[in-house]
């Protein structure tokens, strides 16, 4: 099989509205431009971008609700920078992995993909869940260290020292 990559965006679309938010907020601000550049790269390689994001109580698989109903002022920036293009998928899970019962193992077999690379947030919690759930799944996994955020340096440190040591991820900057 050829390496086929996917690029999997989690929880893009956030309100930051819980505590140690604010510092999250201004971590993925930082990120923000390896998100785009990362985002570029999937294009001019002609690899599926696929977002996967918390449900925030709406379960429509409608990323115009779940963007308008996060969308703030602090948080703009971001949500409309990664508004999803016409070409992209857009999936909710109701849980911390972008694999926990979603569509997202049939989705990246009907692409024939065998490689993710994850970006989003949280790093410490749904990025590394979602990892390890692809690690589990025998995806080849790249998680660029430059396009992940948690709360502290220190806690995404820590993430992606788990996610490249135990899970075999390449974490190299995008």
């Amino acid at each position: 099989m050829s390496d086929k990559k996917a690029v999997l965006f989690i929880d893009v679309f956030n309100t930051f509205d819980f505590p140690g938010g604010e510092k999250l907020l201004a971590n993925t601000k930082e990120i923000l431009p390896n998100w785009e550049k990362l985002r570029q790269k999937a294009k001019e390689n002609d690899w599926p971008v696929i977002f996967v994001n918390d449900h925030y109580g709406i379960w429509q698989d409608n990323f115009k609700k779940i963007a308008d109903y996060c969308r703030n002022e602090d948080n703009q920036e971001i949500i409309d920078s990664m508004m999803p293009h016409e070409d992209d998928y857009f999936l909710l899970k109701p849980k911390h992995s972008a694999f926990f019962q979603t569509s997202l193992p049939s989705l990246l077999k009907e692409l024939d993909c065998n490689h993710v690379i994850l970006a989003g947030v949280a790093g410490n919690i749904c990025v590394i869940f979602s990892a390890n759930d692809a690690h589990m799944r025998e995806f080849k996994l790249d998680v660029p260290q430059n396009c992940v955020a948690s709360n502290t340096k220190e806690q995404n440190e820590d993430a992606l020292r788990v996610i490249e040591t135990t899970l075999s991820a390449n974490t190299d900057p995008i």
